[in-house]
């Protein structure tokens, strides 16, 4: 789920670069030169190694071949550069939160056993259902394995497939899936969470009481499986919120909104941040975050501990955002406060070369992709700083002048 729980977003433009001419060569660079035939055999050996049965790998043969098509998909997916409300609007929209109380209401006792067994709200397990999938609805329809070897083939992140196309021959081994039924996204997600196959074979738990862990088809399995992947692989913490919208006052020190900030909920409360409708914050120490996901101008929400959870799911901040959102909607929260004006958000070019003028000055940004993930959003705040602007970590046509402006 962390690789590409947007990637059915980037469906039309991976589709275009699918059309590429093939060449399955192009990871042949980071495995010694060797051929695809020759990386599929030695990633075979490690499988054995790690204790795959040369049954499995059998079975599973027919389906490990190189398609270039996948390739040219993860060298070409964007997160698409919308706006916080805009996206959140669509993917946390009323007929998804009306789907996920209905879902929680249908399988009642799974969710039950599992929010008392693994502490996980009914509503945080939805909201990742809705969004990961639409329920079941659309888990992708290409063969997880001939995606998962193509990308370990690959030299971008040859490593990690090479360990998920692995995780994947050992659900097989274990009952669980047979090849065939591995069906998913093109990043080698599986199931109606998304899970990546270490995650399914290190996570995945038999609610249902049939013998297999079956994330495809079998609801009571994917919500324990993805109660337990929250409470122990993202570490949830029980009986703790995770998001929550607030009111913040245009005098705020906006220095200290940032993920990387945490403050007392009673400190936030004397910095006169309410709830949208003006009620005090509880005067106590649960410790939280001030989250603008589009600066000072736009919503506000303050982010608990359990919001951690979210970003290690998938780290694009405009997802955990709005998968935390949509938890709180199914939750019974009213729809989010928009703001009185729209906000300008600079076009792909601009938020590019922005970045580049940030690692001029010499902040680390990451990629420079014109997508403003956590590293560009702490660079621009630094910016801000210097330059006495609102530090905010929003993206302005301001700042953007006065980096464009020579030094004097």
């Amino acid at each position: 789920m962390q690789v590409s729980s947007l990637s059915r977003l980037a469906a039309f433009a991976a589709a275009l670069l699918a059309t590429q001419p093939a060449a399955a060569q192009r990871g042949a660079s980071c495995h010694g030169g060797q051929s695809f035939e020759q990386f599929l055999a030695g990633l075979k050996q490690q499988a054995a190694a790690a204790g795959v049965s040369q049954a499995a790998i059998a079975e599973a043969s027919p389906y490990l071949v190189y398609d270039q098509g996948i390739v040219n998909r993860d060298r070409g997916q964007r997160v698409f550069g919308q706006v916080f409300t805009v996206f959140a609007g669509r993917m946390a929209a009323a007929y998804r939160v009306q789907q996920g109380q209905a879902r929680i209401k249908a399988h009642a006792a799974a969710f039950a056993q599992a929010e008392k067994q693994y502490g996980v709200p009914p509503e945080v397990i939805a909201a990742f259902w809705g969004l990961e999938s639409d329920f079941g609805a659309n888990m992708g329809n290409l063969p997880t394995l001939r995606s998962l070897v193509s990308l370990a083939y690959d030299c971008r992140r040859a490593k990690m497939f090479e360990n998920e196309t692995i995780a994947a021959l050992k659900i097989i081994d274990r009952g669980d899936l047979a090849p065939a039924d591995m069906i998913g996204s093109w990043a080698g997600e599986l199931g109606q969470t998304q899970f990546l196959p270490t995650h399914y074979f290190n996570y995945a738990v038999d609610y249902d009481g049939d013998g297999h862990r079956n994330l495809l088809r079998s609801p009571a399995d994917v919500i324990g499986s993805t109660a337990n992947y929250i409470a122990t692989g993202l570490k949830w913490r029980r009986g703790e919120p995770w998001l929550q919208e607030v009111r913040a006052p245009q005098n705020l020190q906006w220095d200290q909104a940032d993920l990387t900030i945490q403050h007392p909920r009673a400190k936030w409360a004397a910095w006169s941040v309410t709830y949208p409708d003006g009620r005090a914050l509880p005067n106590d120490n649960l410790p939280a975050s001030l989250l603008l996901p589009m600066g000072r101008t736009g919503p506000a929400f303050l982010a608990y501990p359990n919001f951690a959870a979210y970003t290690e799911w998938n780290n694009s901040l405009i997802y955990s955002t709005t998968a935390g959102y949509l938890a709180t909607r199914i939750a019974g929260a009213p729809p989010m406060r928009h703001p009185v004006a729209p906000v300008a958000q600079l076009p792909f070019n601009e938020l590019r070369e922005l970045q580049q003028l940030l690692v001029r000055a010499g902040y680390s940004v990451g990629k420079i992709d014109g997508v403003m993930g956590q590293q560009s959003r702490s660079a621009v705040k630094a910016m801000q700083i210097k330059f006495g602007l609102p530090a905010d970590s929003w993206p302005t046509a301001e700042l953007l002048a006065r980096m464009r402006a020579p030094s004097r």
